[in-house]
């Protein structure tokens, strides 16, 4: 079953809704949004330079961005000020309930509900009142790897192709992977950041660690490719241990032996002065660097 049949299936026989039904949900009220948007504020911060360049990339007349919470609730926007009677009359506007619950099958609630990009083109929604509209949204998840946003662009030029739309939709997922990727690395910030090899292709996949190099945290995309689930972050383990990496010696001599090189680095290669940053005399520094095959910046094998 596609994605936009099971939408439609949901929409009719789980949330009893008729396509030509005329009316539309108001605004939540004022305490539900405030709310959202306190839970949410990090992440807004985070998305508004992206929104902003999305908009400037595709914002032209009829077309707008939108931020919704994991339900579809609409939390910012972004559109030209000549559309915005005609979109806050469509209800893309902040405080509005985008949920498939409200509006059935649309770009942003059955982007929350499949967890996954989703493009709806015109008579593609389940509302006929949303016909006029093509929507390509896209998720971001937090730091925790859980549902978090939707970013979505929305369009009612009668020009829009369902091309046009595809590449559109391809612009929205980039810069929901950015947005998901900027608010790990801010979540972890003091922590190393490791990028995996399918970064940005279907998602961000990003690992965290911390000072002594144990997992702290990982994105959706990381934790479905390592397998990793909480209990991974309850008791951490090494990354090494995690990407496989192989090792030909024991973790210390390696600890070992970045210490040496960093403080011999540090001291431009001389010997005295590393010894007395490591705290250690110059005989044991000589001695632990031949052990482990270190050698002075600038020294010849």
């Amino acid at each position: 079953v596609s994605t936009l049949a099971a939408a439609w299936s949901r929409s009719l026989h789980f949330h009893g809704l008729a396509p030509d039904d005329p009316a539309r949900k108001e605004r939540v009220g004022q305490r539900t949004l405030k709310e959202a948007l306190e839970r949410t504020d990090r992440l807004r911060a985070i998305a508004s330079g992206a929104m902003d360049r999305l908009f400037a990339a595709a914002g032209d007349s009829g077309c707008c961005v939108v931020l919704s919470d994991d339900k579809g609730l609409v939390l910012d926007r972004r559109g030209a000020a000549g559309d915005d009677e005609d979109f806050a009359r469509w209800g893309l506007w902040t405080g509005n309930d985008w949920s498939e619950m409200a509006e059935g099958a649309n770009g942003i609630g059955t982007c929350a509900v499949e967890e996954r990009p989703v493009m709806v083109h015109r008579d593609e929604h389940f509302a006929s009142r949303n016909t006029a509209l093509s929507c390509a949204g896209a998720p971001i998840f937090d730091h925790d790897g859980e549902l978090a946003a939707v970013l979505d662009v929305s369009t009612c030029r009668a020009d829009a192709s369902e091309g046009m739309m595809r590449l559109t939709a391809h612009a929205v997922a980039d810069a929901a992977r950015r947005i998901e990727s900027e608010n790990f690395q801010a979540a972890f910030a003091g922590c190393r950041i490791l990028i995996g090899d399918q970064h940005g292709a279907g998602g961000a996949m990003l690992l965290a660690a911390d000072r002594d190099d144990l997992l702290v945290g990982a994105t959706r995309k990381a934790r479905r490719v390592f397998g990793l689930d909480e209990e991974s972050f309850r008791a951490p383990r090494p990354v090494s241990d995690i990407l496989n990496e192989r090792r030909d010696e024991s973790d210390l001599a390696a600890a070992e032996r970045a210490e040496i090189r960093r403080a011999l680095a540090r001291a431009d290669g001389n010997a005295s002065a590393a010894a007395r940053d490591l705290g250690v005399s110059r005989a044991t520094l000589y001695r632990r660097m031949e052990r482990l095959g270190v050698r002075r910046p600038g020294a010849s094998a």
